[in-house]
């Protein structure tokens, strides 16, 4: 099984949401549809614009731990190296 850890953006990119799940298309998914009413729902955080993907559930969760302490700068820069353009990604997965 893979795990992912990802990086979802508003529309002008100034709120970010981070994430990891066992399934991209599918919790993605239910962040658009806004099915639950948390951070995401209140700041209309549901554009897919990093992941990277994990073997090993552990490794997703402290992966995912050690990116929410980052500053803004370094989630910019990680975010544009994978996805120069902020392109919404949800459509790609497979």
């Amino acid at each position: 099984m893979n795990y992912y850890v990802y990086i979802l953006a508003n529309k002008s990119n100034r709120v970010l949401y981070i994430g990891v799940t066992n399934n991209l298309k599918r919790r993605v998914s239910e962040h658009k549809s806004k099915l639950n009413k948390g951070f995401s729902y209140r700041y209309n955080v549901d554009r897919l614009v990093y992941y990277e993907c994990f073997k090993d559930v552990r490794e997703a969760i402290k992966r995912e731990k050690r990116m929410k302490k980052w500053n803004r700068a370094w989630k910019d820069e990680l975010i544009t190296g994978f996805n120069p353009e902020w392109l919404d990604l949800f459509n790609t997965l497979d």
